[in-house]
This record gives structure tokens, sequence and C-alpha cells, in this order.
């Protein structure tokens, strides 16, 4: 996927109590991603934040 021609990979996905998993936004490098699952996570709510690597296929 590409916005404006960048290349956008890294995901940022909650997932809440109940296993449901919603994309919270895509980012250019893992370290940047991963700076924002950290910050979500700090919040304390019951939700787990995670990264992954986009599926070229599913975007």
């Amino acid at each position: 996927m590409t916005d404006g021609g960048a290349v956008l990979p890294w995901l940022v996905i909650r997932q809440d109590e109940g296993g449901n998993r919603y994309r919270v936004g895509r980012y250019a490098t893992r370290a940047e991603a991963e700076r924002v699952a950290d910050r979500l996570d700090t919040r304390g709510r019951r939700q787990l934040y995670v990264v992954e690597k986009a599926d070229r296929a599913a975007t």
C-alpha cells in the first residue's frame, strides 16, 4: 500500500480481551511502529498492541 509514493509495511495491531484485532496504523519502519505500540501500551488498558509486517497480498 502506498500513500503519496511512501511504502508503509509495518502495522500496529490492537487486540482486545475478546481476541478481536484492529489495525491502528501503518508505518515506514519497524522502530517507528514499535514506538507507537509502546506508547499505546503505557495507557494501561486491557489491550495488547503488536507490530507486524504487512503481507503484500493482503494489502
